[in-house]
């Protein structure tokens, strides 16, 4: 399967700059996983296709604010974009700047005396970077947002790039289909009889990162902290075999709930071996449903067509970019050919994409 099989083609116009005044009044794609039928609808329609008992799983990582800026002692600009933390004060990060190679120092933008010194020369622009004291501080006088780089536009409530339920710290990046949400809207569901459940998943370097292979499965995916409390694992759990469904909000949070259910059913190499095994006289994009495991710690799992899933049955998502590794994630959910229809059909349709886009609901 090639990378160019994911392109497609988006007016730039369709991008979206700024986020809605009302965050659920987005436009909402409803498609069918069987028979790629379409429906259009307002987000805070999502209500109605839930069902007592059913479990909506979120991912309530908060984004910080880890873009920095500062010099080097030859004057030369320097931007870091803070990827993880490793310990007190190391993180590895992305780095622009000329010459920054092991030893490089650079002052940061401020009044703090912070300094850092990249420690270790990782892949392409990586670096490891250590700081002469803890960073948490600065990051919230000095850091920030790191908005993606196709949105041109200032935000100005940085708000407005977290979802209601962040909690803990750690994302560089939102992840971005859980912004439609309101607390009325939640709240709603919750009168409904839906449950709600949250884990965590760190977004990193992979939201930054294209997939420039040629073929789909020699792209490196690279790792991200998630975890799945032991609390979280048993009420998803239990809601499935009460016979609710289990619905991913965004990307992040199906690779977090799929990555447990391989934990459970002792598959831990790699995708590529997985789907192999699995792929072999099937041709549902479905496996027989395995329960969550609690775990913490990182997750490396590339999911691309070809991939069985176990635990998601229905997923919230935005529009993704072109051959990211997004869109070939909810094409293996949906399939490739619904997929792309749906996208030719939301292009037609006018409806907004990525980060301060509109949302697809897969059933």
């Amino acid at each position: 399967m090639k990378t160019i099989d994911f392109n497609y083609t988006l007016p730039q116009e369709l991008i979206a700059q700024r986020p809605l005044l009302q965050r659920d009044a987005s436009r909402l794609l409803v498609m069918g996983r069987e028979d790629g039928r379409i429906e259009h609808k307002q987000f805070s329609d999502i209500l109605d296709y839930f069902n007592p008992g059913d479990i909506l799983v979120v991912n309530n990582s908060r984004v910080i604010p880890a873009r920095l800026y500062g010099r080097k002692p030859t004057g030369g600009k320097v931007e870091i974009l803070l990827l993880e933390q490793l310990d007190e004060t190391r993180w590895k990060a992305l780095v622009g700047g000329k010459k920054m190679g092991e030893g490089t120092a650079v002052s940061l933008d401020g009044d703090d005396g912070l300094t850092g010194t990249v420690t270790a020369v990782l892949d392409g622009p990586q670096r490891e970077i250590t700081f002469n004291q803890p960073v948490d501080g600065y990051l919230y006088e000095h850091g920030h947002t790191p908005l993606p780089p196709y949105i041109h536009e200032t935000l100005e409530d940085p708000e407005r790039y977290q979802t209601i339920y962040s909690r803990p710290e750690g994302s560089a990046a939102a992840p971005t289909a859980g912004l439609h949400f309101t607390g009325d809207l939640l709240f709603a569901l919750r009168e409904k009889g839906v449950i709600f459940e949250t884990v965590t998943l760190h977004v990193g370097l992979d939201t930054f990162k294209p997939v420039d292979t040629e073929f789909v499965r020699d792209h490196a995916i690279h790792t991200e902290w998630a975890t799945i409390s032991p609390t979280a694992a048993k009420r998803i759990n239990e809601a499935k075999l009460a016979g609710g469904r289990i619905f991913a909000v965004g990307t992040t949070t199906t690779r977090v709930l799929e990555t447990g259910a391989l934990r459970s059913a002792g598959l831990t190499g790699d995708f590529y071996n997985i789907s192999a095994r699995d792929a072999a006289g099937e041709t549902s994009k479905m496996c027989p449903w395995k329960p969550v495991t609690a775990f913490e710690g990182p997750t490396d799992l590339f999911i691309y067509p070809g991939y069985k899933f176990r635990a998601v049955t229905g997923m919230i998502t935005n529009f993704h970019l072109p051959q990211s590794s997004l869109l070939m994630l909810v094409s293996a959910f949906a399939g490739q050919e619904n997929m792309m229809r749906a996208y030719e059909t939301a292009v037609a349709e006018r409806y907004r994409f990525y980060s301060f886009g509109d949302a697809m609901f897969i059933l």
